[in-house]
């Protein structure tokens, strides 16, 4: 027999398992059916996440080999995409090696723009280790000068951008590439190409008419490297070079003793080098040819950005300056 207190118990828990579970289900009807709102923490994060780093991420990751292209790609690219050079400023371009970082930064990349014609010789050997990354060539478009002597005789002469009528093609490679590649910005990828090879054609015509007032028998370039093969094509000027392409070690005799006698021979009033090899060489040939060494171009690499040349276009605007300086006398 039960007792008294036991009872009470017993009936005291049931009328409590009973009244919680009246209460838990009477809460489910409730929550049911009136419309929520998302918890506000939650809210918060979902609504920031869209709209900041993921658009960002979104974004197209663009590659050039050197800081020339990737200067001309951010003009093209505008805001739509992220443009980096894989050299640095100052880096020779030609016996570029790759490092670590480098091949690193290759494989999150969406495409890599080169110049081709032979300029990166380690090009294959990088292209070989990105199988599934695409790259396009900007050289394509256009007939190349070839090299007329030394070891590189009858192969393109890589230079093709110094010359302000081939980076309008280059121009347009870069748009037809990004369009391809991210074609929901393609129109402004055209807007910008546009716009930038405006900026182009008015250095293309401020060249012609500063060559134009050098008497013709003075048009001539001379530097280290066979890099002004196409603006001596395009603007009517004479090349005279040390060595063809960037060489790995020092001018022979040879080829300076060759650059003095044709500068003697011509009266040329100046001599230039460029600004990622050694003027050493050059500054022999400015001693004893009589002629004036009126400084440097840049050519493989732009200038970091406190320097002379630290955009494609102010690159071409100090060459052209520096030169009709030099041969001018001034």
């Amino acid at each position: 027999m039960k007792s008294k207190f036991s009872y009470i118990s017993q009936s005291f828990i049931t009328q409590g398992f009973w009244t919680a579970l009246s209460g838990l289900l009477l809460g489910f009807l409730l929550y049911g059916c009136t419309p929520q709102a998302a918890p506000p923490q939650q809210d918060a994060v979902s609504s920031s996440q869209p709209t900041t780093s993921p658009a960002q991420n979104e974004k197209k990751v663009i590659l050039t080999t050197f800081t020339v292209l990737a200067d001309m790609a951010k003009n093209v690219a505008g805001d739509k995409a992220i443009v980096e050079s894989i050299a640095k400023p100052g880096a020779e371009i030609h016996g570029y090696e790759v490092t670590p970082s480098d091949l690193e930064r290759g494989q999150k990349a969406d495409l890599i723009l080169d110049n081709g014609l032979n300029l990166e010789r380690w090009a294959e050997r990088f292209y070989n280790s990105l199988p599934k990354v695409p790259h396009v060539t900007l050289s394509e478009g256009f007939e190349p000068v070839n090299i007329a002597d030394d070891a590189y005789n009858g192969k393109p002469n890589p230079h093709a951008w110094m010359s302000p009528q081939n980076a309008l093609i280059y121009t347009d490679n870069i748009r037809k590439a990004l369009g391809e590649l991210d074609p929901a910005n393609a129109a402004t990828y055209d807007a910008n190409a546009k716009a930038y090879s405006q900026q182009i054609r008015a250095i293309d015509t401020q060249l012609k008419q500063a060559i134009a007032a050098v008497p013709p028998d003075k048009r001539y370039i001379v530097s280290c490297e066979g890099a002004f093969s196409y603006i001596a094509r395009d603007y009517g000027l004479k090349e005279v070079y040390i060595w063809a392409v960037n060489a790995e070690q020092q001018a022979t005799p040879k080829q300076v003793e060759r650059v003095i006698n044709t500068v003697k021979e011509n009266q040329i009033p100046a001599v230039f080098c460029e600004s990622t090899v050694s003027n050493e060489a050059q500054l022999q040939v400015a001693k004893e040819s009589g002629a004036k060494f009126a400084g440097v171009f840049y050519v493989d690499s732009l200038s970091p950005p406190d320097g002379s040349a630290p955009t494609y276009l102010k690159l071409l605007e100090y060459n052209v300056n520096t030169l009709i300086k030099g041969l001018q006398g001034n």
